[in-house]
């Protein structure tokens, strides 16, 4: 089987490394870190199956147009893409499908949009309602910084179009956990729970960002726990897409709050999770080429099989990340860092420099992934790999996978 991977990140990496065992794969564009990169668009690429990597080109309608082609893809159409493209209308299908999920009111006034905040606790969540690379969430107990997103958001001050239109959620409370779940348009299949880290800082401080890290299995998430969450949450929202007449082939990334009153949805997104894919893969124990194969052609009859190891993943990024970025660092130590037992680096924000090294060129520039028999083992051996790439500026959060570990950042 031919297979081509649209994306340029991390995330498209791990998807070209484990279809790469069981099929010939092509990433486009790709980038330098990536061996299997090309530079043609993949409407010239003579294959069997499109897998779209990020949310925009699926949004944009690029699933559509490949099909209309008479293409293999796995990625919804824009119709079921808008889960993650517009979150004032994924909330409305969670309330018409009676998926739980936090109360919720969507602005594009100032004046109601403070009124709202008003009728809320001490806890506040304000999100654009359109696309922002991860970082259009704010959670904040304060009630001035809440007000004070709502304006920068609905101006378009922060984030464009994207926010000129908000979502304000209540705060919820509780641990929280990634699920993603491949559909062929009626059938589930879901993958292993993975944990994510949102803010830039150890001990999840500071801003968020599109991930920091991520790890796979996660203790205490059961498979009773995933059957409650597929019951409650993913396979309703199926069928109400389905009313809808929404065929949706593709993942559906569920982001859940594991609250005491019981798993909520936070988010979908409709796409593999950036950074969950790097840790989820790794431990993919089947024939993946197939198995998106099938749900490509809306007839699933594989399911996902995991080995019994852990995967860390630890995001290496560059100076001022999310904020104004440097790039154009040569970086250094990936050979010996890929020579630790178990590890694997998948390149990001990577470009190529004059001489032909690979320097950074973006904001989360390498992932460094480590699988071995415990999460903690495999946490001190992605931190062992990170600890021997370097580039001015590179900072990598402390903590992931490292269940109380002391709140000092790494930085170069």
């Amino acid at each position: 089987m031919k297979v081509a991977v649209v994306g340029s990140g991390g995330r498209e990496h791990a998807l070209a490394a484990c279809l790469a065992r069981t099929a010939d794969v092509v990433v486009t564009p790709g980038n330098p870190g990536i061996p299997w990169s090309t530079s043609r668009p993949v409407e010239e690429l003579d294959v069997d199956l499109v897998v779209v990597g990020p949310e925009t080109p699926l949004v944009d309608g690029l699933a559509d147009r490949l099909r209309a082609q008479g293409r293999s893809v796995f990625g919804p159409g824009a119709d079921g893409a808008q889960l993650e493209g517009s979150k004032a209308w994924m909330k409305d299908v969670l309330v018409a499908a009676g998926v739980p999920t936090a109360g919720h009111g969507t602005f594009d006034d100032v004046a109601a949009a403070e009124a709202f905040l008003d009728t809320m606790g001490d806890l506040f969540v304000i999100k654009t309602d359109g696309l922002a690379a991860g970082k259009g969430v704010l959670v904040t107990s304060s009630r001035a910084e809440a007000s004070a997103a709502v304006r920068e958001y609905l101006s378009g001050e922060r984030f464009g179009d994207a926010g000129r239109r908000l979502v304000i959620e209540e705060g919820l409370t509780g641990p929280e956990v990634s699920l993603l779940v491949i559909c062929d348009g009626h059938r589930l299949v879901p993958l292993a729970p993975a944990q994510d880290y949102k803010r830039v800082g150890t001990g999840d401080t500071g801003p968020n960002t599109g991930g920091m890290g991520a790890y796979s299995p996660v203790p205490g998430v059961t498979s009773a726990m995933v059957e409650q969450i597929l019951d409650t949450a993913v396979g309703p929202t199926l069928r109400e897409l389905q009313r809808r007449g929404i065929d949706y082939r593709g993942v559906l990334y569920t982001g859940i709050m594991l609250t005491p009153a019981g798993p909520k949805v936070i988010e979908y997104n409709v796409r593999f999770g950036d950074p969950e894919t790097q840790v989820l893969l790794p431990r993919f124990a089947g024939d993946l080429a197939a198995l998106l194969q099938q749900a490509a052609n809306g007839a699933m009859v594989d399911d996902a099989t995991f080995n019994d190891d852990a995967a860390v993943t630890v995001v290496c990024a560059s100076e001022g990340y999310p904020g104004a970025l440097r790039t154009g660092d040569p970086i250094l130590g990936l050979d010996a860092a890929r020579a630790v037992p178990g590890v694997q680096v998948f390149a990001a924000g990577v470009g190529a420099g004059p001489d032909g090294r690979l320097v950074t060129a973006g904001g989360r520039v390498l992932n460094v992934t480590a699988v071995a028999p415990t999460i903690a083992q495999a946490s001190a051996a992605a931190y062992t790999a990170v600890g021997m790439i370097t580039w001015p500026g590179m900072h990598a959060r402390a903590d992931i996978a490292r269940f109380g570990a002391s709140n000092t950042e790494e930085t170069r």
